[in-house]
């Protein structure tokens, strides 16, 4: 049978086996075929070439505090923790988040010659070959111990199953409490000795460039194997936990907090209080399943599906919790530290977790839409996390770390997700303090005027002349004071955003501020050079940049170059494109950009790093990084929905196609962007402005399975039908709403959640357009 042939995703003629060290596939009896799962067909190792500390998590559930798993890195945020082609563990531990690392460790075994080096040579050879990885679960060998590792977790505890040597060795555990971990220093290491099997401990999360306050984490260790002597290394600071007897077969829990040691220990009663490690590794899948069941697809190779699934677990991915099972949470938004408290529920349970995340810089075109749709649980929880920062420190933030802002990136990009939230009726409560909340973000000293990682003032942002001038000059006349610094790009960024809280104004019939925030988003207009068709950086006295390219990357453009931002204008792209001469000139103007970026893979090389090579940042659209995601919809906004179905399918064949260590997202995965983005251009649905206008509407793609069908949290189901899309037709011809013709290519949000069937008749031949 060929592989990579057309098959149902549940059915009897399923043949997929997931092989997790390799991409290729084989053929299984139809009886193994019945139990495949959604985890099964997870690629945990996609892109690991290209990690960065936050990228990758094993062991770990949904969101966990706690994401264990080993490293073969460990300087730095970018290009550490689990490196696919690093062939030397280093560790394994327990926090990958956005800007914070914590708590590693590492078993071994201790004999005369290497007693007295065991705290600097440490690190142990592995091999794939031995290595086996799947959501929830991580086992590998250290061949320089011969010790098997087994590795899981809960929520807030992680579980480790180590097999010793039977003989010959003592058995021990190296704590390294201190060093370069990640993005950051652990500093002040401590480990106790509580009885004959329990530990506790804390360390300090150091500061760093873009978190600007040190974090400490509290931690407990239950070990069901009994303490024989603990030996701290003056050197270091790290401690090694020998262990009594010849036992092989060692259980440790590890439960972690931010707040205090008895809230760690708190989470492994509350959590694991068994010592059963193969229930909860069964726990876990079974929560996994229970996610990313949500979508079943039916139909293309199976290839496409497992990378479907792998790209649907990275959109649940890298944001952490950072709240206690009994709501307690760290606040670090004031002068001093404070334990917080989240509110409870009638049975005493936290009703949201609080969140460590980067920005929402993005997310407008991919968690706004597959959270809100499909997991509305999800995004309910972040807002109120939000929302929660803003009672704690009087900001909305844009990306929090350690229980405090850090100003990641630019503008209010919380905005659109906390107004697509209420729009599609997942927040009810409090929408005025909600929009009073953003409203401060939007004005001067409010976080929009902050540059990126600007901790101290509201200068770099350049919101003053914004509200003033209409538009951010480029360069900032007063100097450098963060990053991200580019005034067009700015300008453009928070005019959107200003639209959308506009809409939020509307909704609320507070007419006046609707009026002003949308005056204010059409400031994009400013920044846009009639004379050669491009957006161009202005300086303060209102001159265009001089010896301008619109190829040239982050000259007024944030992470893009002026032809991918040039397209940045979700809210208005009619109006854009009568800037432009007309739709048709737009179309043509988009069209050739598209020609030009396959040329090189629609991506500026395959990976973040690689942006500013010469090679690649002059692509005129780049799907490896947020500025330019949208621009495949766009030709929908401009009357040419073929072109819209021909190129979003383009664009996920091939940038989102592959499925290896080498490649996956070809650019910035920022914790679940790039895979929620992969989802919805395979489901064929997307939402241009970010779900933000009243009744949001979804634009349709070209789907790329025959069958799609999600289950919605209300009980009802939304079904896309689309037969012969795993066989490369890419076009509509027609559609069907609950059988009925339907003319339209969007939906609104009212009617997909009133459960229905859409029926594309898919071809392969290209419309004419008249």
């Amino acid at each position: 049978m060929n592989l990579f042939s057309k098959v149902p995703f549940y059915g009897i003629y399923i043949i997929l086996a997931v092989m997790l060290s390799s991409c290729e596939s084989k053929v299984e009896t139809k009886e193994t075929a019945k139990s495949i799962e959604p985890v099964d067909l997870v690629y945990t190792q996609l892109d690991t070439e290209n990690s960065r500390w936050f990228f990758f998590s094993s062991a770990s559930r949904p969101f966990g505090m706690v994401n264990l798993s080993p490293d073969t890195e460990v300087d730095g945020a970018w290009g550490s923790g689990y490196r696919y082609k690093v062939d030397t563990i280093q560790g394994f531990s327990h926090i990958h988040a956005w800007q914070l690392s914590g708590l590693s460790v590492m078993p071994v075994t201790i004999n005369e010659s290497n007693a007295k080096s065991v705290f600097t040579d440490f690190k142990s050879k592995f091999s794939h070959d031995k290595e086996k990885v799947s959501p929830g679960y991580h086992s590998l060998s250290l061949e320089k111990y011969d010790i098997d590792v087994e590795l899981t977790s809960t929520t807030r505890v992680g579980l480790h199953k180590y097999n010793y040597p039977k003989e010959g060795k003592k058995s021990a555990i190296l704590f390294n409490l201190n060093g370069i971990l990640g993005p950051n220093e652990n500093t002040d290491g401590l480990l106790e000795q509580i009885d004959s099997k329990s530990l506790k401990g804390e360390l300090v999360i150091k500061e760093t460039t873009r978190r600007p306050k040190p974090v400490k984490l509290y931690f407990a260790i239950d070990l069901d194997t009994e303490i024989a002597s603990i030996e701290k290394d003056d050197k270091t600071g790290n401690y090694l936990v020998f262990l009594k007897g010849d036992t092989d077969e060692v259980l440790m829990k590890a439960g972690i907090s931010y707040t205090s040691f008895e809230n760690a220990k708190g989470n492994i009663d509350n959590e694991l209080a068994e010592w059963n490690f193969d229930q909860t590794v069964k726990d876990s899948r079974k929560e996994w399943n229970g996610l990313l069941g949500r979508i079943k697809v039916e139909g293309n190779t199976e290839i496409a599906q497992k990378r479907f699934y792998t790209d649907l677990w990275h959109s649940l991915q890298g944001r952490r919790i950072i709240s206690d099972a009994n709501g307690a949470y760290p606040d670090y938004t004031g002068e001093t530290f404070r334990v917080g408290q989240l509110p409870l529920d009638d049975s005493e349970k936290p009703k949201f977790n609080h969140y460590n995340s980067d920005s929402f810089w993005g997310a407008q075109w991919t968690l706004n839409t597959l959270w809100g749709l499909v997991y509305p649980d999800i995004m309910e929880e972040f807002v109120n996390s939000l929302m929660q920062y803003y009672k704690d420190g009087g900001m909305v933030p844009r990306g929090p770390s350690g229980g405090n802002y850090t100003y990641v990136m630019t503008g209010a990009s919380s905005t659109p997700f906390i107004v697509s939230a209420i729009q599609k009726g997942l927040i009810t409560e409090d929408l005025e303090k909600i929009y009073q909340a953003l409203k401060k973000n939007h004005m001067p000293g409010g976080i929009m005027g902050k540059a990126g990682y600007e901790h101290n003032t509201t200068i770099g942002g350049g919101l003053k002349y914004y509200v003033e001038n209409g538009y951010v000059p480029h360069p900032i006349p007063e100097g450098k004071f963060g990053g991200h610094q580019d005034g067009a790009s700015m300008t453009m960024e928070y005019a959107y955003q200003d639209w959308t809280l506009a809409q939020l104004a509307k909704k609320l019939r507070n007419t006046e501020d609707y009026n002003y925030f949308l005056k204010r988003s059409q400031n994009y207009k400013n920044v846009f050079d009639t004379s050669i068709g491009w957006m161009r950086p202005k300086d303060v006295a209102g001159k265009w940049r001089e010896n301008y390219s619109p190829y040239e990357h982050e000259n007024g453009f944030i992470e893009s170059n002026g032809a991918q931002s040039t397209w940045f204008v979700p809210h208005d792209e009619e109006g854009l494109a009568k800037l432009m001469g007309g739709k048709s000139a737009a179309v043509e103007k988009l069209d050739e950009q598209f020609k030009t970026a396959e040329k090189l893979g629609f991506t500026a090389g395959n990976s973040h790093s690689q942006e500013l090579h010469p090679e690649y940042r002059n692509i005129p659209i780049n799907y490896g990084n947020q500025p330019s995601i949208q621009t495949a919809f766009i030709f929908n906004k401009l009357d040419r929905p073929d072109l819209t179905q021909y190129w979003s399918r383009r664009v996920a064949n091939t940038v989102f196609g592959g499925l290896s260590p080498a490649t996956g997202y070809n650019g910035d995965e920022d914790q679940g962007l790039m895979g929620s983005l992969a989802v919805l251009m395979k489901i064929g649905l997307f939402q241009m402005n970010g779900g933000t206008e009243e009744n949001p509407k979804y634009e349709f793609g070209s789907p790329s399975f025959d069958k799609v069908s999600i289950s919605l949290q209300n009980g009802k189901s939304l079904i896309i039908n689309s037969l012969g899309a795993s066989n490369d037709d890419v076009f509509i011809k027609s559609i069907q709403l609950n059988k009925s013709p339907y003319e339209k290519y969007h939906i609104t949000h009212d009617l997909i959640t009133s459960g229905v069937t859409l029926d594309f008749q898919m071809t392969s031949e290209q419309p004419t357009i008249e």
